[in-house]
């Protein structure tokens, strides 16, 4: 399997928080850091139990970038 993100080549992965991305564990390591990541979480828990199952996320906003939480 090929990393949505870095396309690296991966035998595990998990799904983004932030969108709908299988990255790699790497990835997941970068995602965990970003300042939005628990505002990411925390709007996918919302969506969730507001009953949208089918919710994309917020976005990757790129290594450096923020989310624009007026639009999510």
């Amino acid at each position: 399997m090929t990393c949505d993100r870095c396309h690296s080549t991966t035998h595990v992965y998990r799904v983004s928080w932030f969108d709908t991305a299988r990255i790699c564990p790497t990835c997941q390591d970068e995602e965990e850091s970003h300042p939005d990541y628990r505002y990411a979480k925390d709007v996918e828990h919302a969506a969730v139990v507001a009953g949208d199952m089918n919710f994309p996320g917020v976005g990757w906003p790129g290594r450096a970038g923020r989310v624009d939480k007026g639009a999510a």
